[in-house]
């Protein structure tokens, strides 16, 4: 793959400095490709450039419609493209082939969906007292920042970078420094390809977190700042952007539970138990990490699980039949199994698997732990690795007390054949999304969002446009 560059104002550069990063393959170690490390004066260049293009009439006074068009143009060359780039996120990230090419279409979708609102983003007229005519107006926000997680690395830039484009935003993405090639790959592609989307309006800027993504976060400059990535880095960013006041949307952390009851449908819910936690090798922030289990069917659905994932072949992801790849990074790998350690000294019983594969690349193990205890390290701390706890309950109200004893809130799932317990439970989980009878699930036109140290603020839906405007209020005296 050899030397990456950035896309800076229409540009394909290196650094500013020369200085370049190794990028990985975490299934073998091996380099398989150098990508720019960015300097403050790269980041200076790339703001001004977007501002610059945020101004420009070619963008600035685009008919809306056009918008959605070019985001379809763009939608047309990820399908396109969809198996090129899927292999190339299997190589970097470590997830399997299979996983990456469905999360490309799905960003394809994600443009589609925005394409179409970019022409409906519209005001509203408020009756007020006397010989007047007040109404909103909805403005563009402006220059935004996106930093780009590792465990989606393409879909969860499309799903920032979609609407921000739709409301007529300029965009600057910056994709995690262990997984930045298929975000380049599909960049490059959307310039080689006539979409009429204007120089600057888009652009790709690669290097570390702690310079770059800092650096745009406090910038002056930017306008808005999308992350999504873990509690801590939630934090940083937050507070680099309150220097300005610049408005953020925070996508986090979680510790989703599938709730159990015994009416469910065990052999369905064994199945979708396991895709929740054990797909792209649990480093997902909406994994179904914790499975609370009704005491009469604990045994039963256990032993379901461990049948279901002990099919699962793990190995390379680009290896025919292998349903868990690797992890991101053998240091992530290593602060998973550090995590477990810990938490197993407070309680617990591994019932499968619980180590490092002994093999070369980030490889470990599908981990089911029954035991846990509501307080233990392993039911309260987000692990990002395929590690499920199981914790029993009696009743209907013990199993709410345990879903929402947890500092995240993102997604948690139900699974009952009994409709009256389903919307209960529904309506007093303490989280953005709930899902009944299957996990995990969601759609560009759903709200992502999550409550407490989830995050702040909507991903996908009409509800996410909202960030990328800003309102007006206009008073006529007639």
């Amino acid at each position: 793959m050899g030397e990456e560059q950035m896309w800076i104002g229409g540009e394909w550069c290196a650094s500013s400095t020369g200085e370049t990063s190794d990028v990985l393959n975490p299934a073998t170690g091996d380099i398989i490709a150098t990508v720019p490390r960015a300097s403050p004066e790269d980041v200076e260049r790339c703001v001004t450039s977007s501002r610059a293009a945020f101004e420009n009439p070619d963008w600035k006074a685009m008919d809306p419609a056009q918008r959605g068009r070019i985001l379809n143009k763009m939608a047309a060359v990820t399908y396109a493209k969809a198996k090129e780039l899927a292999v190339l996120e299997s190589t970097n990230n470590g997830k399997t082939f299979r996983e990456a090419l469905s999360e490309i279409r799905y960003g394809a979708w994600t443009l589609e969906y925005f394409a179409g609102l970019s022409d409906k983003i519209e005001g509203s007229t408020i009756p007020v007292p006397g010989a007047r005519l007040n109404y909103t107006l909805r403005q563009p926000l402006g220059v935004t920042a996106h930093i780009v997680p590792w465990n989606f690395p393409l879909q969860l830039a499309l799903r920032s970078i979609a609407p921000a484009l739709a409301a007529g935003c300029t965009v600057i993405a910056k994709p995690a420094s262990w997984t930045p090639l298929s975000l380049l790959a599909w960049a490059k592609a959307v310039d080689e390809a006539d979409t009429g989307l204007p120089s600057g309006v888009l652009q790709v800027l690669t290097g570390s977190g702690a310079l770059v993504g800092d650096g745009l976060a406090g910038h002056p400059g930017v306008d808005g700042v999308v992350l999504t990535g873990g509690v801590p880095t939630g934090q940083a960013v937050m507070a680099k952007a309150s220097e300005n006041l610049t408005p953020v949307t925070l996508e986090l952390g979680g510790k989703g539970a599938n709730i159990v009851f015994p009416d469910a449908n065990l052999r369905y819910a064994a199945k979708a138990i396991c895709f929740g936690i054990f797909m792209n090798a649990g480093q997902m922030c909406w994994a179904g990490s914790r499975l609370l289990v009704h005491e009469d069917v604990h045994d039963e659905l256990v032993k379901a699980v461990c049948d279901e994932v002990s099919k699962w072949a793990v190995g390379p992801g680009m290896e025919e039949g292998v349903r868990m790849g690797s992890l991101v990074h053998e240091r992530h790998r290593a602060e998973v199994l550090e995590k477990l350690e810990a938490g197993l000294a407070q309680g617990g019983t591994v019932v499968l698997g619980g180590k490092a594969l002994e093999r070369d690349g980030a490889f470990m193990e599908a981990t089911v732990v029954t035991g846990v205890g509501q307080d233990d390290l392993l039911f309260q701390d987000e692990l990002f690795g395929p590690v499920l706890t199981v914790t029993s309950f009696a009743d209907d109200e013990e199993a709410l007390a345990l879903a929402n004893n947890t500092p995240f809130g993102l997604l948690n799932g139900v699974w009952t054949n009994d409709l009256g317990r389903a919307h209960r439970l529904a309506r007093d989980l303490e989280c953005g999304m709930v899902s009944i009878n299957e996990y995990p699930i969601t759609f560009p036109q759903t709200a992502f969002t999550g409550w407490k140290h989830s995050g702040i603020g909507i991903e996908q839906s009409q509800d996410a446009l909202r960030f990328y405007t800003k309102v007006k209020n206009v008073n006529v005296k007639l």
